[in-house]
């Protein structure tokens, strides 16, 4: 009975440790997408621009201020001489006037026309967000594109783990053999130290692989936004691949790159070249503004008086520049040079797009080419292997051969691998350059 219950509280303890959360690619992209700082800061921004442009909207609306003071003389301010009716040396008295004083008031300006500054400083505004939002776009997809990166080059590591361990079984089997025939006095220890060597390249390269994967899923887990690498991944059937060269060409390069955010926020920056330009040649314009204000002063005219005074006002104010056009000319001209910079730089990186798109299209087909060479491999090493272990069994030939023929295969498949993750990267690849993710 005791034995039970230790058996029942070791199984308790132990089996958390071993198990682990297995995620899809599906899986890592979203948890990317929520938890990566880039995309975060992508956020920040975009809200940071829609602040912007609440700030700027405030400008239609009047500008409205409030003042008051306060003060006291040690002296009165004004001084005067009243007569009093009284006989002489009384028939004139001193009055101090002003002594303290209070003032206050308020004033609202409405802007009528300030040279179109504020309606393209609101529209500025809004190509901001526009711009953050698309920025936001292009992190993302780098953000997936990363995600593809990591996932894939682990899938390939375990995959190239699998096909380790399957020359370790084949070279086991081939070690039974040969022990088999050392003892029968039929070849040499050599060939015994061959195997041992064969074998130890093969735990080197193990060791290599399990190093890397571990590295690879730090990685990935920093990307996502795991705090350990106490994960797995699902490692899809990489044999099972289909063609999907033709299916994603039926539009043209010059219609999808449009959909592009790259090119989209090209246009954005020339849209907000074109209102800087505007906003520029606004500065340089009139400008009209109307008002009005009330204030209200309290004045100590002497010990025994005061007097309040209540005022309205308002008032229009025009505005025009005239020496100031000597230099804004000269501003608004670079404000221009500035448009055209911005225009060209569009056409260039519009050009720079077409052509990533178009080499990154060849990338995607070439890496299926790829697949097909690496799959005609593995039937020729296949083939290869099981011919010359018929031989080295019927002893014509040595064991040299078996070895190198099982070393052609291994390389194969590892072949096969690499060109079925790049292809499937280079899918991911194609699908984000033509608005596909």
């Amino acid at each position: 009975m005791k034995k039970i219950i230790i058996f029942i509280l070791l199984g308790i303890t132990v089996f958390p440790a071993f198990s682990q959360e297995v995620y899809t690619l599906e899986k890592c992209k979203e948890l990317a997408l929520k938890n990566n700082f880039q995309t975060k800061n992508a956020d920040l921004s975009i809200e940071m621009a829609k602040q912007q442009k609440k700030e700027a909207f405030t400008k239609y609306f009047p500008n409205i201020s409030a003042t008051g003071m306060g003060f006291v003389f040690d002296k009165p301010l004004m001084t005067t001489e009243v007569e009093t009716g009284y006989p002489a040396p009384n028939d004139k008295v001193q009055v101090d006037l002003i002594k303290n004083t209070l003032a206050g008031g308020f004033m609202a300006t409405q802007p009528i026309f300030a040279g179109g500054q504020i309606v393209n400083g609101n529209r500025l505004a809004k190509a901001g967000v526009e711009a953050g939002k698309l920025q936001k776009q292009m992190t993302e997809n780098e953000v997936l594109l990363a995600t593809e990166r990591y996932f894939w080059q682990i899938v390939s590591l375990k995959e190239k783990m699998k096909t380790i361990e399957d020359s370790e079984k084949m070279l086991n089997s081939i070690l039974s053999d040969v022990k088999v025939a050392v003892e029968a006095g039929l070849t040499t220890r050599n060939d015994l130290l061959r195997i041992e060597l064969e074998q130890n390249r093969l735990a080197s390269g193990k060791l290599k692989a399990e190093n890397g994967l571990q590295i690879l899923k730090m990685a990935l887990a920093q990307h996502i936004g795991l705090k350990n690498d106490a994960f797995d991944i699902y490692v899809p059937n990489l044999l099972s691949l289909q063609d999907l060269t033709g299916l994603q060409g039926s539009t043209s390069l010059e219609n999808e790159v449009q959909n592009r955010p790259e090119y989209k926020l090209l246009e954005t920056s020339v849209d907000i070249a074109r209102l800087q330009r505007n906003m520029e040649i606004g500065k340089h314009l009139p400008s009209i503004a109307i008002g009005a204000g009330y204030n209200w002063v309290k004045m100590d005219l002497s010990r025994q008086t005061e007097q309040n005074k209540n005022m309205g006002f308002a008032f229009a104010v025009v505005s025009v520049p005239i020496t100031d056009w000597w230099g804004g000319a000269h501003a608004i001209k670079r404000k221009k040079l500035e448009l055209q910079q911005a225009e060209n730089t569009k056409n260039e990186k519009t050009d720079l797009l077409l052509l990533q798109m178009q080499q990154i299209s060849n990338e995607r087909d070439e890496a299926y080419q790829q697949i097909l060479l690496a799959q005609k491999s593995i039937s020729s090493a296949e083939e290869n292997l099981k011919i010359s272990r018929d031989n080295f069994n019927a002893g014509v030939s040595t064991l040299s051969d078996l070895l190198e023929a099982q070393n052609l295969l291994q390389q194969s498949h590892d072949q096969y691998t690499e060109a079925a993750t790049a292809y499937l990267l280079k899918l991911a690849e194609y699908e984000q350059v033509t608005g596909g993710q």
